[in-house]
């Protein structure tokens, strides 16, 4: 049974927008998924803007998931990483107690090309809110791929359909990229409290209903979670169990307010260290916003 559907909003990042998901008014959180942006599909021409580029930026209290159906980025942070990123990789960057990376789209800029992947925030318990920060790159082959009945599901994170990826997590959860042909059925993990599937693209139909590309389905807890797909459809399907409420403040997310001013007030005075390889430039903290709800 379904609790509720989001749809996209569109969001401008500067040079390019993208399909905003989480957080939302009425659904804040998925189990620890506290943020949920599609990006793309986009073709850029050859030689594009440095402006479309996503400049050094701050988080702390959260890891960002990086995962690509199209196209290529450069991801550098302030630990001294520097790697690209490809379709059927995941970039998992641990924020902790507080990292700087940019997102630069250096292929399409000397090549041209389309980018299309989602970027997701997963928020880290309490206990490791306050972690080291580290980053590492998983290929393809730490990420399974199950295939039946022309169902292909590949497992970014976490355990599902009998099978675990190789990425380190800090909660339950699951996460993974399926593609279903017309007329393929995919059932949500039961033991999952929170669940959610969003299109990227094609049509399905869940609880005796139509859905279509850029909508996330969130399912009740206990409840039948099943999808069947009307035409060959693209799904991200999430989930877990709750690490608590959170508060989410422009890049910033934490279980404590104070935590996040502090966050602020270390970005606007330099203390936060940029990436070494890619120091010349950054984003400004935009102008404070009313004070955030917990999210739950």
């Amino acid at each position: 049974m379904l609790d509720i559907v989001i749809d996209r909003r569109p969001r401008s990042l500067g040079g390019f927008d993208v399909g905003r998901v989480l957080p939302y008014a009425q659904r804040r959180m998925v189990g620890p998924f506290v943020f949920f942006d599609h990006m793309g599909p986009v073709d850029f021409p050859r030689g594009i803007s440095r402006e479309v580029d996503v400049r050094p930026h701050p988080h702390i209290g959260l890891s960002t998931v990086t995962y690509l159906f199209d196209g290529e980025i450069m991801h550098r942070d302030s630990i001294g990483s520097e790697q690209q990123i490809r379709p059927a990789e995941v970039n998992w960057m641990v924020a902790g107690r507080g990292i700087t990376h940019s997102e630069r789209f250096e292929k399409a800029r000397a090549e041209g090309g389309r980018v299309h992947g989602i970027q997701a925030w997963v928020a880290l318990p309490v206990a490791d809110e306050e972690t080291a920060p580290a980053f590492t790159h998983y290929g393809h082959n730490d990420l399974p791929l199950i295939e039946e009945r022309g169902v292909r599901i590949r497992i970014i994170a976490g355990e599902a359909f009998g099978a675990k990826a190789g990425v380190r997590t800090y909660s339950s959860m699951f996460y993974a990229h399926a593609e279903l042909p017309a007329g393929g059925m995919v059932a949500l993990p039961d033991e999952n409290t929170e669940r959610a599937a969003y299109i990227v693209a094609g049509a399905v139909v869940a609880d005796g209903q139509s859905f279509h590309a850029g909508q996330m389905l969130v399912f009740g807890a206990n409840a039948p979670a099943t999808i069947k797909a009307d035409v060959p459809s693209t799904l991200m399907l999430l989930g877990g169990e709750t690490v608590g409420p959170r508060f989410l403040e422009w890049n910033f997310v934490s279980s404590s307010k104070d935590r996040i001013e502090q966050a602020k007030a270390d970005w606007r005075a330099g203390r936060m260290k940029l990436p070494d390889l890619d120091n010349g430039e950054f984003i400004p903290l935009p102008s404070d916003p009313p004070s955030p709800n917990p999210m739950s």
